[in-house]
């Protein structure tokens, strides 16, 4: 039986980042991805913030850097959050991303099996065996670490009944021609009739494409499917406009996960990525808090899996640097609550009228970040009484925490 340190189930970024780091400290390790390609399906916005692309140094593989974005009420008002010139985030082709992510595993020492996804696999005193499937033949392997990068739906989660993440989002996305816009913006859209709860965007992707797209949570829709919301969107009478001409070049559906799952681990068996439910409740980007989190473990990790001390009280210690993390995407969380998913449409323009005082949007532009949202919070709620009161209104008390 073929034996590796770890295996890690996924070939995406963040499973290949793990790879990486793993294979340039000596771990064996094997990938395993359940489709013929790195990076396909394509199933998310494809944007990457500048500290998790320094990580990779894939700056090849940016299609079109993004200065800020243009966020419109219900109603039209709109309010501007960053600065022409200073770049908040890339937009990447992903799937070249995804290959460089995982070129890099592959450079380090990291193996890559395409076509393979575990059938089975059981825990036992010094690893876990594996039966995986491999391009149609059924092939047992064992490893001292299983870690799960599988996303949304992972496997390994569900194999390993590890729970789920808080919430569970649906997105849906199409690319375009045709249609212009501000140079380096993206847009974001609100309002019960194209975004209930979150919001849609227009993402500028390079050489004359966007990329727009709706998320929404299930209990949101009310009957209607995400497709249905996005038609709303290029319909709506104050927008429509801004869509006729364009022509669609391809569609995208996945889910999206948010709220880390209460114990991403047991004995031998470790979940990261969306797997784990790492991604922003704010903007559903994945990358960067993947990245973040094999950053805040890899060191310990190696250690843990040199010494073979990889049982569930063992990885509950790696895995404390979570809490930090958890505590983030909660404060986050009740952020876009108290200012997107909570108010009617009413409610979000005044909001938005709010915001759009100059010394409010003069914060905005300083504190603002697409990224990382929750200091600009902290800091409408230190210096605008009006944010204070409509955060004690709502009952978000977490935001104070």
């Amino acid at each position: 039986m073929m034996h590796f340190q770890v295996v890690i189930v996924g070939a995406g970024p963040v499973g290949g980042r793990l790879a990486t780091e793993l294979a340039a400290s000596g771990i064996s390790t094997l990938m395993l991805e359940e489709h013929a390609e790195i990076g396909r399906p394509f199933q998310c916005a494809g944007l990457v913030n500048p500290p998790a692309m320094d990580m990779v140094g894939l700056h090849e593989t940016i299609l079109q850097n993004v200065d800020g974005a243009l966020i419109h009420s219900p109603t039209g008002i709109q309010v501007p959050v960053g600065s022409p010139g200073e770049i908040r985030t890339h937009v990447v082709c992903r799937k070249r991303f995804d290959q460089g992510v995982v070129r890099q595993a592959m450079e380090e020492g990291a193996h890559l099996w395409l076509l393979s996804k575990p059938l089975d696999a059981t825990v036992v005193d010094d690893g876990v065996n594996l039966l995986v499937e491999r391009e149609g033949e059924k092939i047992e392997i064992s490893c001292s670490l299983l870690v799960g990068a599988d996303g949304a739906h992972s496997w390994t989660r569900r194999h390993f009944k590890m729970g789920k993440p808080k919430e569970m989002m649906i997105g849906f996305q199409t690319d375009v021609t045709g249609l212009s816009g501000k140079e380096n913006w993206l847009e974001m859209y609100t309002g019960r009739d194209v975004a209930p709860g979150l919001f849609a965007w227009v993402i500028p992707s390079g050489q004359g494409t966007h990329r727009i797209g709706v998320w929404a949570r299930p209990q949101e829709l009310e009957g209607r499917s995400v497709e249905q919301l996005y038609d709303a969107l290029l319909s709506h009478p104050l927008w429509r406009e801004r869509f006729t001409g364009m022509k669609e070049i391809a569609r995208y559906c996945g889910p999206i996960p948010c709220g880390i799952v209460k114990k991403p681990f047991k004995d031998r068996v470790m979940l990261i990525g969306d797997a784990a439910g790492m991604a922003k409740p704010t903007t559903g980007g994945g990358i960067g808090p993947g990245f973040r989190q094999i950053e805040l473990i890899a060191s310990e990790l190696i250690n843990a899996i040199e010494s073979e001390h990889l049982l569930a009280a063992d990885l509950a210690i790696i895995c404390n640097s979570y809490k930090a993390m958890r505590k983030e995407q909660d404060r986050a969380r009740a952020l876009r609550d108290l200012l997107v998913t909570l108010p009617a449409d009413d409610e979000l323009d005044n909001i938005f009228t709010m915001f759009n005082r100059p010394e409010i949007l003069e914060l905005i532009n300083v504190k603002g970040d697409i990224e990382h949202p929750v200091p600009l919070g902290l800091t409408l709620l230190k210096r605008v009484p009006e944010f204070r009161k409509l955060a004690l209104k709502a009952g978000i008390k977490i935001l104070f925490a």
